[in-house]
């Protein structure tokens, strides 16, 4: 599509508008679009509510917006607050605020350094957590990467390398998550090699599996190789 073909879409304050094919929507105040809305750009600078599904290149949200269908997208930045009461596809997202998806979520590169919430499944290739989310469903990706400020939670975990390590940072950051649980919690934590610390889950089963320490797993079945950390708890380990 000939986006420069196209008009732009802006509310500064208090106002609302139809939807529609838009170059770029920028909501600078409290704004609200009515319908369905495919642009290029949108731009959420202020307080705005979507009704409608949006399809767009980039999004980005600096403010808080509410989107009350779905979302396509290339790229997703969210760097203030999203609520997306439908599913998120996005071939990139990016969240160093505070987003939440009501349904699932599928794309190709999801990183997280603020609090991600999803209802459902989340599906993408690589998968990089470095603060805190709560997947309801589950997580699937290729490369799962998680480094935990807080508490993280999703109900199973698959893929083909998987790793989870305690945040190491600044005296600040120590003092922070003094006072926030940081542990990853899980079901099930499935795949080809699994590296794991700070770890709470049922079933861990994969290939390569280490587990290391602040870990409290219930069963681990592995095909070739497992280690076990002094400081972490395991019930039962079973080659397979």
């Amino acid at each position: 599509m000939e986006w420069k073909n196209k008009g732009d879409l802006l509310i500064n304050g208090l106002g609302s508008s139809n939807g529609g094919q838009f170059n770029l929507v920028t909501l600078n105040g409290r704004g609200t679009i009515n319908t369905d809305v495919e642009c290029n750009v949108l731009d959420c600078n202020g307080s705005g509510v979507l009704k409608g599904n949006v399809k767009t290149t980039k999004a980005r949200v600096n403010g808080n917006a509410r989107f009350k269908g779905s979302i396509e997208a290339k790229k997703m930045t969210i760097d203030g607050n999203a609520k997306i009461e439908g599913n998120l596809m996005v071939d990139q997202l990016r969240v160093s605020g505070n987003a939440f998806v009501g349904g699932k979520v599928k794309g190709e590169e999801l990183k997280v350094k603020g609090i991600l919430k999803v209802g459902e499944d989340c599906e993408v290739e690589v998968f990089s957590g470095k603060y805190r989310f709560t997947i309801g469903g589950l997580l699937n990706a290729d490369q799962v990467d998680v480094e935990i400020y807080g508490d993280c939670r999703a109900k199973e975990i698959g893929g083909r390398t998987i790793t989870v390590k305690p945040h190491k940072g600044s005296l600040i950051g120590a003092l922070f998550k003094s006072l926030y649980k940081t542990q990853l919690e899980a079901e099930l934590i499935e795949g080809d090699k699994i590296d794991l610390e700070n770890t709470t889950a049922k079933v861990v089963r994969g290939n390569q599996v280490r587990i290391g320490a602040n870990c409290h797993i219930d069963i681990v079945e592995y095909t070739e190789e497992f280690s076990q950390d002094k400081q972490a708890v395991v019930n039962d380990v079973r080659p397979c």
